[in-house]
Formats: C-alpha cells, structure tokens, sequence
C-alpha cells in the first residue's frame, strides 16, 4: 500500500511549521508499505488544489495531513471537517475568507475515515499525550480535511483520510510562556504510529 502525509508550511510570522518538521523526518516506508510527504501552502485553495493533484498522482491508500495547533498540549486525532472557511487570520497569500463554503452546496460536515480512537490508544501506549478532537477550527487545516474527504466520497475512492493536528515545537515556545511543546521526534514517532495504525486496519 502507499501512505501520503502532508504537512504545512510555516504560517502567521513562524519560521518553522511542527507538522512538516515531524513528516519529512519520518521514513519513506514503513512496514514494507511506501510512504510520501508532501509540503503544503498555508493557503486555502492552493494547499487543496496541490493535494488533490498528488492523490491523482500518487493514488494512495492513505491521506493523513498533518497541521499545527499550538494552543494544544497533545497530539489531537481529529474527527470531523466541516464546511466552511472562517479564518481569524490571513493564509500566506493574503486571504481571509469569512463564513465562506469550502464547497457551495456540499455536505455539512465529514467524518474522519482513520481508526481515530485506535490511533489514539497506540500513540498513548507509546507514553506520548493523545486525544480525539472534535474540531479541526475554521482556517487551513479544516479546509484541507474536509476538501481531501470530499474529493475521495465525490469520486468514489477506496482511501482512508483524516487530520492530525500537533504541538509547538520546543523553540517556538522559548518566548511564550506557559505554552506546551512537542519535540519533533516525538511527534514523528506518533506519525508513524497513526501510519501503522491506519495500515493494520485494512
């Protein structure tokens, strides 16, 4: 089987994005099964439109993306995308759009198709902090979760898909206080696991 594994580009005046800091490090296989990573924009059509066109390329099995959320403490499985954009913030090409559908007349919302508790416990059984998140917000992440589910449900495609949002990084937070930090091996290693989790799941 083939793995695709997204994560951002750096955002909102960071010079380093955990999620791709913790893809590009993880190896291109994993139980015998290929894995690619792919950097995406922070930005909300392109990041979409480049995902779509690696599914086409790749054909995975899997598309897990990968995204920071430095408000957490923990690795937070995501369960559900919905249909909107709504940023506090500009992408990095200027765009803020406000209560806008990520697709005019789609479905409300998506459910992740990843094992999420599964993956959960085994990156739990690992020592590393875990949980399930029931919201992805309203900015990129969200939009790049619920356009890759959609894409797969519209074109009938047998792939597995879902979210994964991570911690700071330990020198993102050397001037925010009281902010929790993930070392990039750490949350490499609970990549994997959710990687391997999904795979054992077929």
């Amino acid at each position: 089987m083939k793995v695709l594994i997204t994560g951002f580009e750096p955002f909102n005046k960071e010079n380093i994005n955990p999620s791709w800091e913790a893809v590009r490090i993880l190896p291109d296989e994993i139980d015998g099964h290929s894995v690619v990573k792919l950097q995406l924009p922070t930005v909300f059509s392109k990041s979409s439109k480049l995902l779509i066109e690696n599914i086409k390329t790749h054909n995975p099995d899997i598309v897990i993306s990968v995204g920071e959320a430095g408000n957490r403490t923990d690795i937070t499985i995501e369960r559900v995308a919905i249909n909107i954009d709504d940023a506090k913030i500009e992408d990095n090409e200027g765009n803020k759009p406000i209560d806008k559908p990520i697709v005019e007349n789609g479905n409300g919302a998506y459910f992740s198709t990843l094992p999420i508790k599964d993956i959960v416990e085994n990156i739990k059984k690992a020592i590393i902090p875990a949980s399930v998140s029931n919201t992805a917000g309203t900015y990129v992440c969200n939009h790049i979760m619920y356009s890759t589910l959609h894409y797969i449900k519209e074109n009938k495609l047998n792939i597995k898909s879902g979210f994964i949002h991570v911690p700071y990084l330990p020198i993102q937070v050397l001037d925010k206080k009281n902010t929790a930090s993930m070392e990039q091996t750490t949350t490499s290693k609970a990549l994997e696991i959710a990687i391997k989790t999904t795979l054992n799941s077929f």
